[in-house]
C-alpha cells in the first residue's frame, strides 16, 4: 500500500479538511484555528526599496487596521533578497486564504508561508 506524504503544519491548521482527506476521515470545515487571532505571514522576494511598501498596501487591503511599523524585516545574507513577517488580524479562514493568493501572486514576491 502507498502510503500519501502529509501536509505541513501550517497547511492543516488552514485546511484541516484536506488533511483528513489524505487520511480517510470524515471532511469538517471546521478550522484548528480560533478566529479573530495574530497569524504571521512570512513573505520573500528580491530586495527592493519599495518591497515593504508595496506589500503594505496588498496586506491592507485584507486586514486594514494592520500597523506597518510591525512589519519584521529580515535581510539575506548578502542583501539580495528581504524576507517580511506581517502579522495580521485574521478573521476568518477565507480571509486568510484570500491574502495568501494576493500576497502570493504579486510580481515582487518569491516565497510565502
Amino acid at each position: 500500500m502507498t502510503q500519501t506524504p502529509k501536509a505541513p503544519a501550517a497547511f492543516k491548521a488552514l485546511h484541516p479538511a484536506e488533511e483528513r482527506k489524505d487520511i480517510g476521515a470524515p471532511e469538517a470545515q471546521d478550522s484548528l484555528i480560533s478566529y479573530p487571532c495574530d497569524f504571521p505571514i512570512k513573505v520573500m522576494g528580491k530586495h527592493h526599496a519599495d518591497f515593504a511598501q508595496t506589500l503594505t498596501e496588498v496586506v491592507k487591503q485584507f486586514d486594514p487596521d494592520f500597523d506597518p511599523v510591525t512589519i519584521e524585516f529580515r535581510p539575506s545574507k548578502n542583501g539580495n533578497y528581504m524576507g517580511l513577517t506581517f502579522t495580521v488580524k485574521a478573521t476568518s479562514r477565507e480571509q486568510l486564504d484570500a491574502l495568501y493568493r494576493a500576497v502570493h501572486g504579486h510580481h515582487m514576491v518569491s516565497v510565502v508561508l
